[in-house]
């Protein structure tokens, strides 16, 4: 997958006004996210603003007070606009802004549209009340919801012509996206709990004691919250480490933009190791300003060094 792109015309002002809309449910749902793509340049950060306001739309279906049946519904009426974007049946004067802009990124960058069937099918599986009983298991559902998510990316970041070890850079984004995922469920324990969601394995929570649920501040007696947070989150390190492969492989400004969002997510996991228990508490945050710092950290291309070399002393 190359990361260059043949030169494409300029979009027409039904098609902007469309981007814009995308960028504006971007900057407003998804400010972890934006924080990255905002280091894009225009044509990237447009396509990923489509992919996301596509994204949210899945989301919010799964999120939303509709009866499992009709979101079942919307998720499938989702899923026939998507075929219209890839059978190229979208025109630019569509009424819908968010077909409108994914259908003029899919014709701009080679993007793999299936990775948004996968998300579908994964929000599905949370309009079904699917549980996990192992990580393998939550490993599919994972893979649905974010790692699809990095694999459609890598289509618009695309990689460096002749940059070695290309061929795995969708490996690489989906177990980037496994991480973040894995992270959010962590951060989000308490929330999803209240929403009667659980997708920590069971297997994990028997083993320390957890089995209950979080449906409150404090855990029962005889439990190990902790343990089992600082499990899980030795098992998101080693997904971000493997997933940080990917970085040498992009451009400076895809790879910035990865870093910056990847970064964001790890420096959460580093706050949730420290106190566990705060998840219990609240949602766990970062302020704007360490945002900021990590953006600049992927902007200097630090990380994508970092795994470079590490990468160069791995095949001495």
């Amino acid at each position: 997958m190359s990361a260059t792109v043949e030169a494409q015309p300029q979009p027409s002002a039904p098609v902007l006004a469309a981007y814009s809309y995308c960028e504006a449910v971007t900057g407003q749902q998804a400010r972890n996210f934006a924080y990255g793509i905002r280091l894009l340049p225009t044509e990237k950060r447009q396509a990923m603003s489509a992919l996301y306001a596509f994204s949210r739309r899945v989301d919010d279906i799964g999120d939303g007070t509709l009866a499992p049946e009709a979101k079942r519904e919307r998720l499938e009426a989702t899923r026939t606009l998507l075929d219209r974007v890839r059978a190229g049946d979208v025109d630019e004067d569509d009424t819908d802004p968010v077909a409108v802009a994914l259908a003029d990124s899919a014709r701009r960058f080679p993007i793999p549209l299936g990775g948004l069937d996968e998300l579908i099918d994964g929000v599905l599986m949370d309009v079904r009340g699917a549980t996990y009983e192992t990580w393998d298991d939550l490993k599919v559902y994972c893979r649905c919801v974010a790692g699809a998510i990095g694999r459609i990316s890598l289509g618009v970041f695309g990689t460096q012509p002749g940059a070695v070890g290309a061929d795995r850079a969708p490996e690489y984004a989906d177990t980037l996206g496994l991480a973040l995922q894995l992270t959010n469920i962590l951060r989000d324990v308490r929330e999803d709990a209240a929403n009667g969601r659980t997708y920590l394995p069971s297997d994990d929570l028997a083993k320390f004691g957890c089995a209950d649920g979080f449906g409150s501040e404090t855990m029962p007696p005889g439990s190990d919250f902790a343990g089992l947070v600082h499990f899980e989150v030795r098992r998101a390190r080693a997904l971000f480490a493997e997933g940080y492969r990917l970085l040498p492989l992009l451009d400076r400004r895809s790879g910035a933009c990865v870093a910056a969002m990847a970064g964001i997510y790890r420096r959460l996991l580093d706050r949730i190791e420290r106190d566990p228990e705060a998840v219990l508490r609240g949602r766990v945050s970062l302020p704007g300003r360490e945002k900021a710092y990590v953006a600049v950290r992927g902007l200097s291309g630090l990380d994508t060094r970092t795994i470079a070399r590490r990468a160069v002393r791995g095949r001495a």
